[in-house]
């Protein structure tokens, strides 16, 4: 490549041999045409080698594509091209009195990237981001174009978290909803001890989104970020008490690169997500990895973390406690069964990390863990398979679409197999 090309996190660096940014979807189907092996290049959010091309293969990025965001007021949909952001998708919709029904935490990722990679926001009723997606269009392995739809398309629950082993994908259709506003509220110090399923679900209940911070330096959660639709009934957190302060994530970062708190209604799009589009997400020098897990296992898996903490903690920038709904696309973490999320946010040492990920994989595995496919896990490919019941549909549904390979990597290999 004439260009250096890393991830965000820096701690990837791509060995394809070409990076193209095609600027039309003539340009771009015949990039693929002619190319041997072809992986798109989202906003580079991901923490391993899911984009990776191989020494022989292209990266392909859609950033000088048309930034295409066609809302469609009565039908409550929105088109959007596969370079585009959330902040700006966020911000046009909202612009139509329309909003999506969820955000990830930071809206700096690509859309088509945060779906094919099973990306979430949180809330007991809230599916992932890819639950939305109505309709996706893809450049196949020979430059042709394909589409498909929910309810039309008998392969559309193994295309939308795709791994981009089905194509390049050009547009996705969302489903829209009127606009709502958010209050968000943040409070501080919630023990861990005497905390039951049922108290959990209570928490996590409280309000249309709510995420659970802790170091797993001490037993508990160090913030509680509830993120309440003003529609909504008043929270109610009597296990902790009003932050006094503005709160970040990670400690020692500045509060001011979040969204707005102490209660401030505000748009959904400027409250849903953790941090504000125009400053860095997250402490910026990180690794992570998140796990997937049922919701009922909630508090069980929590007193495990807990009975490691002391391995976690010298490694360990914050972690994250969310929920999602359970959704229907094969591949999705939170496949058929309502989900726990619990992600960590690593100091940026691969090296020290990994042994600490494995070990945390050891203590979830009763759990049946399912790995945010963007993040660093070491789980082997046998155990993946078998958390993935619809996995044989998907492995066909790639023989069909790419029969020779062309947007097969060792990482997607590693999950679809043979």
């Amino acid at each position: 490549m004439t260009e250096t090309v890393t991830n965000w996190a820096g701690n990837i660096t791509y060995a394809a041999k070409e990076l193209h940014r095609p600027r039309s979807l003539h340009e771009l189907r015949g990039l693929v045409a002619e190319s041997p092996r072809v992986r798109a290049l989202g906003s580079g959010h991901s923490f391993n080698e899911i984009a990776e091309a191989g020494g022989d293969g292209v990266l392909l990025s859609l950033d000088a594509m048309p930034p295409e965001i066609d809302v469609d007021t009565t039908a409550r949909t929105v088109r959007v091209g596969g370079g585009v952001r959330y902040a700006e998708l966020a911000r046009e919709v909202h612009r139509h009195g329309l909003a999506l029904p969820n955000m990830a935490s930071l809206p700096h990722i690509s859309v088509a990237g945060s779906v094919a990679t099973g990306t979430h926001g949180s809330g007991v009723g809230n599916g992932p981001l890819s639950s939305s997606v109505r309709t996706v269009e893809i450049v196949t392995a020979y430059g042709s174009t394909g589409r498909f739809t929910r309810g039309l398309s008998n392969w559309f629950g193994g295309a939308v978290t795709s791994l981009g082993a089905l194509g390049v994908v050009t547009s996705l259709t969302l489903d829209l909803e009127p606009a709502f506003e958010v209050e968000q509220h943040v409070f501080t110090e919630m023990p861990l001890e005497g905390l039951d399923q049922a108290a959990c679900e209570t928490v996590m209940s409280a309000a249309y989104s709510v995420s659970l911070f802790t170091d797993w330096r001490e037993p508990g959660f160090r913030q509680v970020w509830v993120k309440r639709r003003t529609d909504q009934p008043p929270v109610d957190m009597p296990l902790a008490a009003p932050a006094t302060e503005k709160m970040h994530p990670v400690p020692g970062m500045p509060g001011v690169n979040c969204t707005e708190q102490f209660g401030v209604p505000g748009p959904w799009h400027e409250r849903l997500p953790h941090f504000r589009a125009e400053f860095t997400p997250s402490s910026g020098a990180e690794l992570q990895s998140e796990y997937l897990m049922p919701r009922k296992s909630a508090v069980a898996m929590l007193r495990a973390l807990d009975g490691i903490r002391e391995t976690i903690a010298p490694v360990l920038q914050t972690c994250e406690v969310r929920t999602v709904a359970a959704d229907d696309q094969w591949l999705s973490p939170s496949y058929d069964r309502d989900t726990v999320a619990v992600h960590f946010t690593w100091i940026e040492d691969t090296r020290t990390v990994l042994p600490v990920v494995a070990r945390v994989e050891e203590a979830l595995a009763p759990f049946d863990p399912r790995p945010h496919w963007g993040k660093v896990f070491t789980m082997p490919a046998a155990v993946l398979h078998a958390r993935y019941p619809r996995l044989h549909d998907f492995r066909a549904l790639v023989r069909d679409m790419d029969p020779d390979g062309k947007f097969t990597n060792a990482f997607v290999r590693d999950v679809v197999g043979n």
